[in-house]
């Protein structure tokens, strides 16, 4: 029945992360459970002043090979596997002198840690847990008698458990999938760097025959993008800062939507070096600048595109300071994210409800490798990050007009706002701050054209004489195909325009170019985003 509560009597503890460990074993001690353990966790328990047995005694066989060997054999795996309900497997086990064991606590030696630490390769291997998993995989396997743990956070659940006379059915089984799920994740982790190990290109590392992915759940969301779907964030053990690493300070929780949207912003403004802010709407910027303060920074970003910067997400790359705050709290704001906020700042925003406050401790590393993925029917594309980081002396100037020192500067700016807007994606800049921003169009022509008129309904509404893209620098996500493109951009006042290049019509763009007496450069770096 599967509410029926069974209650160990034998206990196995042997973890490498000792949290807890000593309030769980005090618990079984005090229900007359028998405890067996392992090395350190043995002595850690002893030290605590409680009876625990070293699995050597209980098994009559030594540990060897260094340690290697000490839980793989029958007294262990076979009073771990016996099925409790045939008759045959207790006649087997009394005949062989195995006693049953009903709760296994495993969790396994760290070998993620031992690689991010830099050890050697020996010290690596010497890491990888074979008699953990194997505990793990039987105890799981064996649910239905037996208990496994692998999490201290599971702990509290199961003692609870206890106290109420013993674990349900239920319950083994959930802690039998999350078992299965850290063993599979573990494994993963191994695969990927005896992978890498085997040298062969930056694709065939990172990309190898076999994909194993893992996430712990964080959040299991209210719903999706839409109401209908279901939602949840999973953190991949990275710790890059950002989502996996914010303390939420205020506001309530948040939402799918909210989530990709705040990582859009963080991303791209982490992509920047002086204090800047990125506005976002949708997963695309409204509004970037970079300034020689944050609330400089904010002022520009907003100019851009007031009225789609309402209820969009700000993401910062500098610490939150009171003057900023104070602007930002002007208008409607789902989320602000940044890497720290001072005590006024963090005031002026507590009057606001309905704000979410997120501090990530740092700001991502924007050239860092790693993986990204999109599903697709029947499986999933997975590419290398876009961590392309275009400068001034990779740049081709190919016009006749050198672009001015002020214009180079923007238009490096501009590229790498490009980055991080939808394709086709068109960006207007002037003085480190985005002026137009056109994204996701079918025609890179009508990107142009909706920036410049964005651009126009901005200046109005600031009673500005004309659009803010005049004597502005554009940047294009892609090449241009046709000249068309660039002469929407002339048209809209760009003086100077930043591009890939590679186009076989790359000489008919130059021309127009030429024509308009404008400086254009080539990076030879597509910013595809789709």
């Amino acid at each position: 029945m599967t509410n029926t509560r069974f209650s160990p009597r034998r206990a196995l503890l042997s973890v490498s992360d000792k949290t807890g460990l000593v309030d769980l074993a005090r618990a079984l001690v005090a229900q007359n459970v028998e405890i067996l353990s392992t090395g350190g966790s043995a002595r850690t328990l002893r030290e605590a002043g409680l009876p625990v047995k070293e699995v050597s005694d209980h098994t009559g066989f030594p540990e060897i090979l260094d340690g290697r060997v000490k839980t793989l054999v029958p007294w262990i795996h076979g009073g771990i596997l016996g099925r409790r309900d045939k008759e045959e497997h207790k006649a087997q086990m009394q005949e062989h002198g195995i006693a049953p064991i009903d709760l296994v606590c495993v969790n396994l030696y760290p070998f993620a840690a031992t690689v991010a630490s830099g050890a050697d390769a020996e010290r690596c291997v010497e890491n990888i847990d074979i008699g953990g998993p194997a505990m793990v995989r039987a105890a799981a396997k064996n649910f239905a008698s037996v208990a496994i743990l692998t999490d201290p956070a599971q702990y509290v659940g199961f003692l609870e458990a206890l106290a109420q006379g013993g674990t349900t059915l239920a319950e083994r089984r959930s802690w039998a999938a999350a078992a299965y799920t850290h063993t599979a994740a573990y494994d993963g982790m191994i695969s990927a760097w005896f992978t890498k190990q085997e040298g062969g290109t930056d694709a065939e590392q990172s990309l190898p025959p076999v994909l194993t992915l893992s996430g712990q759940r964080d959040t299991l969301l209210r719903y999706g993008e839409n109401p209908h779907q279901a939602a949840a964030f999973y953190r991949d053990g990275s710790n890059r800062p950002g989502l996996a690493t914010a303390r939420q300070i205020q506001g309530k929780a948040l939402s799918y939507n909210n989530l990709n949207d705040t990582d859009a912003a963080f991303e791209a403004v982490a992509e920047l070096d002086g204090p800047s802010v990125v506005i976002v709407k949708h997963a695309n910027p409204c509004g970037v600048a970079s300034g020689a303060s944050l609330v400089e920074a904010w002022q520009s970003a907003l100019r851009c595109d007031p009225v789609s910067a309402f209820g969009g997400i700000v993401a910062l790359n500098r610490t939150l300071d009171a003057a900023t705050a104070e602007q930002i709290s002007k208008i409607f704001t789902e989320v602000i994210v940044a890497p720290d906020a001072d005590e006024a700042a963090k005031e002026i925003l507590a009057k606001k409800k309905n704000l979410r406050l997120l501090l990530t401790g740092g700001v991502p590393d924007a050239r860092a490798n790693g993986l990204a993925f999109r599903s697709v029917s029947g499986g999933f594309l997975a590419q290398s990050r876009d961590n392309g980081h275009v400068t001034e002396d990779m740049l081709r100037v190919v016009t006749k007009r050198q672009p001015s020192q002020q214009e180079m500067a923007d238009l490096l700016f501009a590229f790498r706002v490009a980055k991080h807007v939808k394709s086709n994606a068109v960006i207007y800049a002037k003085n480190q701050a985005t002026v137009g921003i056109g994204a996701g169009q079918m025609s890179r022509v009508d990107s142009a054209r909706i920036a410049a008129r964005k651009s126009e309904d901005a200046a109005q509404a600031a009673g500005e004489a004309e659009a803010l893209t005049k004597g502005s620098v554009a940047a294009s996500d892609a090449f241009f195909p046709f000249a068309d493109g660039l002469e929407s951009v002339v048209a809209a006042g760009a003086t100077a325009v930043i591009q890939p290049g590679g186009s076989i019509r790359d000489q008919e763009v130059i021309d127009a170019a030429d024509a308009a007496g404008i400086a254009m450069v080539f990076t030879g770096m597509r910013h595809f985003r789709h």
